[in-house]
């Protein structure tokens, strides 16, 4: 239950506090007042309810840049049965060819959005399995729900293919002209190959042709000697590709040997790539093997990244399937799980942006603001203080959405069983 009702209409909300670096400002939180009319935040307003919030924490809604909505929820009829990345892949596909219909696909669409919703999230970017015929299933069902889901989540889709099946021609070209159609997003998985940058390069023209932006799945393994992110970073400075281009994971990164790993960060900052990291799910499998406790947490050199000015985000990733067991798109947890993590306390006040700011930047969505004229799409907790916030999961917040408060029952999860038999 939200630990305070809010009026409708008209109404001043007093004594909030809100990360300084959301509002452009120095420090750690600082104290506002935000009035509220007609759906949006107002510069003022005449006589109307005020509500004293006792100092509680307030953020715009907000942008998960990095989910599998297709996949999500499968894990009771598709357990991973090791824990590993490879007992993902063998899991996922084998239910993705026995189970993927647009029924099934719509149906755990839906549940996630209304968990996100519940949650305080108003855009999402979604990877979407893009094998043949998948592409053909999964991409007119987003569409569906994205229309189904305007003014409530922002939807963008991104297929997702091996980097090996990227040619100038072949199946990729006709999921290239799906996405397109769709108004999606161009993305695929990178990994070693002998070819790999005349594949980039063809990539990149298909994204060009069809004026799209690019996000990939990078280096997601513990392999030192995986890294082709710095291969991505080239081909956008050889051809100058003018898209945005985002790289997801980058694991491999934070094990290899500090040189090389630096002289690829610079390569980054200069292509001008966003990065988003996406901890749980990494931390769940990443060096992850039977009988020994594992050495790292999975995540990349965020810290370094942001010192050379490469704009950083963090995003939920997988929910309650085989490449992460749990979850359940909420981005508050996401903030507190990546703060523990990935040390992101005692490391400046710009962090907030990662989870805010950044991603909205990162997906060309409409940039969250607190000021006069912006929508009343706010997420505003109990918590007081940093420490109050990280130490609960806040699941008594409240959620506002053009300044009306939202119903956040989640949805149970027996919804789900007609289709885990």
């Amino acid at each position: 239950m939200d630990f305070r009702v809010l009026p409708s209409g008209t109404y001043r909300l007093l004594n909030l506090k809100t990360p300084a670096c959301l509002l452009d400002q120095d420090g750690d939180l600082v104290r506002l007042d935000l009035s509220i009319a007609e759906g949006r935040i107002v510069a003022e307003t005449g006589p109307c309810p005020e509500i004293d919030m006792g100092g509680a924490m307030v953020f715009p809604a907000f942008v998960d840049m990095h989910t599998h909505l297709d996949k999500g929820h499968i894990w009771p009829r598709a357990a991973n049965p090791d824990g590993t990345f490879g007992g993902a892949l063998a899991s996922v596909g084998a239910d993705r060819v026995a189970n993927w219909s647009a029924a099934d696909v719509a149906a755990r669409m839906e549940f996630s959005l209304r968990c996100a919703y519940a949650h305080g999230t108003r855009a999402i970017r979604t990877h979407l399995d893009s094998l043949a015929p998948q592409d053909e299933i999964s991409f007119p069902v987003f569409a569906e729900m994205r229309d189904r889901w305007a003014g409530r989540i922002e939807l963008q889709g991104a297929c997702l293919v091996p980097i090996d099946l990227v040619d100038a021609g072949g199946p990729f070209a006709r999921t290239a002209e799906i996405v397109a159609a769709s108004g999606g997003v161009l993305g695929c998985v990178t990994y070693p190959q002998p070819d790999l940058k005349r594949r980039l390069r063809a990539f990149f023209d298909h994204a060009v042709r069809h004026e799209l932006d690019t996000d990939f799945h990078v280096d997601e393994t513990g392999d030192p000697s995986v890294a082709t992110l710095r291969a991505i970073a080239e081909v956008v400075l050889e051809t100058g590709f003018t898209g945005r281009v985002t790289v997801g994971h980058c694991c491999s990164l934070a094990v290899q040997e500090e040189a090389e790993a630096e002289k690829t960060l610079d390569l980054v900052a200069r292509a001008g790539l966003d990065v988003v990291s996406l901890p749980m799910c990494n931390m769940y499998l990443q060096d992850r093997v039977a009988g020994r406790t594992p050495r790292w947490r999975g995540v990349t050199l965020v810290h370094e990244m942001a010192a050379r000015g490469i704009n950083v985000s963090f995003a939920s990733d997988n929910t309650r399937d085989p490449f992460y067991a749990y979850g359940d798109l909420d981005m508050l947890e996401v903030m507190r799980e990546a703060t523990r993590i990935a040390h992101l306390d005692h490391a400046g006040a710009a962090w907030p942006r990662a989870f805010v700011s950044n991603p909205a930047a990162a997906c060309g969505v409409a940039p969250p603001s607190l000021a006069p004229g912006a929508p009343a799409d706010l997420v505003i907790t109990r918590a007081r203080s940093w420490s109050e916030l990280f130490a609960r999961p806040q699941a008594d917040r409240i959620v506002l959405r053009a300044g009306r408060q939202i119903d956040r029952t989640l949805p149970d999860y027996a919804e789900l069983d007609g289709l885990m038999s």
